[in-house]
């Protein structure tokens, strides 16, 4: 997208609430103009011109995952995971189709992408852009809604209030430590999130949470192991149609979604400790490497060595 469109697009569309006047860099629209109580500085970013495609993994916690992205040369291709996905575009300008139709991020705009919805991502100018996010596990937004349907954005590209963004700003802090109640607080900040981005209310049905959680622990604790239906229905002592369709009502996913997505944490896991990737394929499960290059760009939007790489340069 031109200089010139995106300009247009945004007189029609408004610009991102909870800024002032707002310039765009000549080279990578960055939006180079801020408020004094912005971020810290976190977006008061210098242009992208010098940058390569990187990918630097933050401080986290279990269910919790922080990661910031630059990219100019490479995309992600349509992929989907199984947790929320919370990001904050700090330059250039981001671009992705989700839910049939292409958005558009500019630098202090969020992105809220629901699990296991399908999405790519590219830049929207040659100078690339930048961004961070946090992917969290729907398992711990549901221990803070107690059973509820999980919310769902419908419109992922949210301009929250300046002072809003500025409260929401631990979720992507790369360098902040989690411990027990670290963990709380960032579950509770990205759930305020996503009520105040969520258009419609929760569903007031409750969901068979004591059930469902015997399934999905037996699934996490060896997703190497395939289970049947017959015992899963017996574990949550559901019928297999209930059980599908609460699973994902809770967890934003299906069981067998929800298992392949755990045999690609151990295998990242294992990749980034070195390991080939014909072994790192065989020890999170997967028949040979080619089915687990398949999953792993599905998932992540990049293969295996690529992501590898790009993780390596942080």
């Amino acid at each position: 997208m031109s200089q010139v469109h995106l300009r247009r697009h945004y007189r029609r569309n408004g610009w991102p609430a909870g800024r002032g006047r707002v310039t765009l860099c000549k080279v990578c629209t960055t939006a180079a103009e801020y408020p004094a109580d912005d971020l810290e500085g976190l977006c008061n970013l210098a242009c992208l011109r010098h940058t390569v495609d990187r990918l630097i993994l933050g401080r986290g916690s279990q269910g919790i995952e922080r990661l910031e992205a630059v990219l100019k040369a490479q995309s992600f291709s349509l992929h989907r995971h199984d947790t929320y996905a919370i990001g904050l575009t700090l330059a250039g300008v981001q671009t992705f189709r989700y839910r049939g139709a292409r958005r558009y991020s500019l630098p202090g705009q969020c992105h809220i992408l629901h699990p296991d919805e399908a999405h790519d991502g590219a830049p929207g100018t040659e100078g690339g852009f930048r961004y961070r996010i946090l992917y969290l596990d729907p398992v711990l937004v549901q221990e803070a809604l107690g059973g509820k349907s999980l919310p769902f954005v419908s419109d992922p590209v949210v301009a929250f209030p300046a002072r809003r963004l500025i409260s929401f700003k631990r979720l992507w802090d790369l360098d902040d430590e989690i411990d027990e109640l670290g963990r709380v607080d960032v579950v509770d900040l990205a759930l305020e999130a996503l009520m105040a981005a969520c258009r419609r209310p929760i569903g007031s049905v409750r969901l068979s949470m004591e059930g469902l959680n015997r399934a999905r622990a037996m699934i996490a604790a060896d997703p190497a192991k395939r289970h049947s239906l017959d015992t899963l229905e017996k574990v949550a002592k559901l019928d297999r149609w209930t059980l599908a369709r609460q699973f994902r009502a809770a967890f934003g996913t299906s069981p067998s979604r929800y298992r392949t997505m755990r045999q690609l944490n151990i295998a990242r896991r294992l990749i980034l400790s070195g390991m080939p990737l014909v072994e790192a394929s065989l020890g999170a499960g997967f028949a040979d490497q080619s089915h687990m290059t398949r999953q792993f760009k599905k998932a992540f939007g990049l293969a295996p060595g690529h992501w590898a790489t790009a993780a390596s340069r942080a």
